[in-house]
């Protein structure tokens, strides 16, 4: 078995936890996420990674060994889940780069939406503590319209990714409507989700039909809220559905929130991912200015410079009907939110402008702006993912007996999202991270 050691980041780990398997956050406000609350003046043990006791700062002991945490005006909050995060190969050289950035920013799960062989192995050596990195939730290759030649092929690959031990399966557009039912029946059959985008050929409602479990970007949405006269074919949507969001009847958002909301299917909307690359109002260079940028590589920034500024360009590009996009996209979520259609947080992180770890932050204000309480946008992260997962009784809220998965913050965020930012500290799986363990972690990508 390869491993994936980072010398530099495990060097940091170990010294950081050294003498110190049980951590005492003392006399901290928890944010349990099981309620719209904060019990303040708590004492929580972490002990072996799990959760051993929570209970009121004046009557919580304290083992002897532990490590003390001073929790004093700060906030106790579960880590976060980054639900369409992109992890590179263990041969990139910014494989260290992007999971460095996402623990550094109280990301402590991330589900891996463009998975590869090598994430199995990598999968098990951050579970084994041999990498620091978030928990890694990971598809198999993509399905897509180059990779499946036809139905009995899209079975064969659902075959052999369920074989090989891949958690789901990631949909791509260019399936036809054929090799999309093949792969959905083949997969329901072994009991392997499958998620992702909604192939033109395919649509919402019949994604919805066929079980999808996620529905990543809103993809398909748009298409869904047009008028019955007009033609959604010829690939002129554009990005997520842009170009036409002057020809959609948002009369039709309810009906649709309330079919997801049926059928069971959870959504991942990554609006940052949207805003940043149709909002007119944010300039490409501006964007590239961003404090967080100096953490990616300059070819990169410049290649989402690029793109962004070729769409904005693009001659069915027109700002009133971005404008449009965007606000319907909010009507959307807020609509399968009230709906009680699952929404899960997630930023498709690293792509345009969304760097790792930073876009979840930015996610959950845009979440927020469209509709949802602070609290309510958090457990898009935290508790509806452990929800989805069906690992509510492992991970996702500050609980005994949960994995110590958690976020230290100098105020609270259910006060103001904005708060999510004001991170001094992460515990990832029961090991303890200070301010200044994650600033040496960015330190290393600075430029």
């Amino acid at each position: 078995m390869r491993l994936y050691l980072i010398p530099a980041i495990t060097s940091l780990l170990l010294a950081a936890v050294a003498n110190a398997e049980t951590v005492a956050f003392v006399n901290v406000n928890v944010v349990p996420m099981t309620s719209d609350v904060i019990v303040k003046s708590q004492t929580v043990i972490v002990s072996d990674g799990l959760i051993s006791s929570v209970g009121d700062f004046g009557s919580t002991a304290v083992p002897d060994d532990a490590m003390i945490v001073d929790g004093t005006d700060r906030y106790l909050m579960p880590g976060l889940v980054e639900m369409h995060g992109h992890v590179p190969g263990p041969d990139s050289r910014d494989l260290e780069r992007v999971l460095s950035l996402y623990v550094a920013n109280g990301v402590t799960t991330v589900r891996g939406m463009l998975g590869q062989p090598s994430h199995l192995e990598l999968r098990e050596s951050i579970k084994n503590g041999e990498t620091l990195g978030p928990r890694l939730i990971t598809s198999g290759p993509s399905f897509n319209g180059r990779s499946v030649g036809s139905p009995e092929a899209g079975s064969d690959m659902v075959r052999a990714q369920h074989a090989a031990g891949y958690d789901f399966l990631k949909i791509h557009p260019g399936l036809t409507r054929g090799e999309f039912d093949a792969i959905a029946e083949t997969a329901n059959e072994l009991g392997i989700p499958f998620a992702g985008h909604v192939p033109e050929d395919v649509g919402v409602p019949r994604a919805l039909e066929a079980g999808i479990a996620t529905i990543d970007h809103l993809d398909g949405y748009m298409e869904t809220l047009l008028w019955p006269n007009v033609d959604p074919s010829g690939g002129l949507a554009g990005f997520f559905g842009v170009f036409i969001a002057d020809q959609a009847d948002e009369g039709k958002i309810a009906g649709i929130a309330a079919a997801t909301a049926a059928a069971g299917v959870w959504n991942v909307p990554t609006d940052s991912l949207f805003v940043h690359v149709v909002s007119p109002e944010l300039a490409a260079e501006d964007l590239a200015d961003r404090s967080e940028m100096k953490y990616m590589r300059p070819g990169t920034v410049t290649q989402w410079v690029q793109y962004k500024n070729d769409l904005l360009g693009d001659a069915n590009f027109d700002a009133n009907t971005a404008a449009r996009a965007m606000r319907l996209r909010q009507q959307l979520i807020l609509a399968l939110h009230k709906a009680g259609a699952g929404l899960l947080l997630g930023s498709d992180s690293p792509q345009v402008f969304n760097v790792p770890g930073f876009a979840l932050h930015q996610e959950l204000e845009l979440i927020v702006a469209a509709g949802l309480t602070p609290y309510e946008a958090i457990r898009t992260g935290t508790v509806n993912a452990a929800r989805f997962f069906d690992q509510e009784e492992t991970w996702g809220s500050v609980r005994q007996g949960l994995i110590g998965d958690l976020v230290v913050l100098d105020a609270s965020p259910l006060a103001d999202i904005t708060n999510s930012r004001r991170i001094h500290g992460v515990m990832i799986r029961g090991h303890w991270l200070s301010r200044a363990d994650l600033d040496a972690l960015l330190s290393r990508f600075e430029r």
